[in-house]
């Protein structure tokens, strides 16, 4: 029988009421005690971590659950991490640069509904990803709603309904019917995992919208490390009569600082070429494009990244060397 360590973090599924609305209260052991099932698929330990709102959940907090997978990983042959919906994308993603080709599966899950609601998905949830800790593959990643997705490529998608989560330009890894596995994609995996122990944490994320001030992109150019831009489309700068855009972006690349380009549409990812807007910005400045990876995913890895070097041509070599598959479009 697998021997697999819950590692809990809060989040809905752990949450009681309060007088100012639902908190995470419950510990593992008692979430465990709704599903008496589980004891039954394999032995399981308990590790509580943090008892947290995904809402709360910071850059430290992804570090500390892969120290804990870290400190406990020759003793286990899987991990089900409990995790609130909303920020569990980028939990996900962090994990997979944090914890890069482990052979063992590493599971997040979580719920819509507390656990001791009538109409619950945290019972089939938990199950779910205690079964695929058990018989699935290596490697981050999201089990939801009968669903398994790679940890690079999840984002939440619905914000109450059950089929929280989708998979962004990329398969499911698998599905889960009645405690039945389909493996659709098995995950590419090392002998033995990859730690990383260290975020710059100095990136922001700005979304454009029509009318955005070139004040805001020079604020955020001069504050931070790395900057993500989420244009609109395939991706581009505005131009407008007094925009500046283009300025303050080439300003933040002289002195040192990662821009990265991506798109706010969900599918199908950006091309800075298409239009003068992005070809323009692409073809005289020295910065990145995300392609087709997730938001959540282009955030954590040049934390990541950014935690290892800042220089432009190592960050430039390791963004676009897939990790996880979170990155499909070749640059060569």
């Amino acid at each position: 029988m697998k021997k697999i360590l819950m590692i809990a973090t809060g989040g809905t599924i752990a949450s009681e009421m309060t007088p100012d609305g639902l908190a995470p209260e419950l510990n593992p052991q008692q979430l465990l005690g709704f599903i008496p099932r589980i004891a039954e698929l394999c032995r399981v330990e308990c590790l509580q971590l943090y008892s947290l709102d995904s809402t709360n959940i910071q850059p430290k907090h992804w570090l500390g659950i892969a120290a804990a997978i870290r400190e406990n990983y020759d003793a286990y042959d899987g991990f089900v991490i409990s995790h609130g919906t909303d920020t569990m994308a980028y939990t996900a993603a962090a994990l997979s640069y944090l914890v890069q080709g482990s052979p063992k599966p590493i599971v997040l899950t979580g719920a819509q509904k507390p656990i001791w609601f009538d109409s619950t998905d945290s019972k089939r949830n938990l199950t779910d990803a205690f079964i695929y800790a058990c018989r699935g593959c290596g490697g981050v990643q999201i089990v939801f709603n009968g669903r398994v997705i790679q940890g690079t490529r999840a984002r939440k998608t619905y914000s109450k309904s059950f089929q929280a989560f989708s998979s962004v330009n990329y398969p499911d890894l698998a599905v889960l019917q009645d405690e039945h596995l389909l493996q659709y994609i098995r995950s590419e995996c090392s002998e033995a995992p990859v730690f990383y122990d260290k975020l710059n944490t100095n990136v922001g994320l700005l979304k454009l919208i029509p009318g955005t001030q070139k004040e805001l992109v020079e604020f955020m150019a001069r504050r931070y490390d790395g900057l993500i831009i989420e244009s609109f489309g395939v991706g581009g700068l505005p131009e407008y009569e007094h925009g500046g855009f283009y300025d303050a972006i080439r300003g933040a690349v002289e002195q040192g600082k990662i821009v990265v380009m991506t798109t706010q549409v969900p599918n199908e990812g950006s091309d800075l070429t298409v239009y003068h807007v992005g070809g323009h910005l692409k073809s005289t400045l020295k910065l990145l494009e995300a392609y087709d990876m997730t938001t959540e995913a282009a955030v954590a890895k040049l934390m990541w990244i950014l935690g290892q070097t800042c220089d432009f041509n190592e960050v430039e070599r390791l963004f676009y060397a897939p990790v996880a598959k979170d990155i499909l479009y070749s640059v060569e």
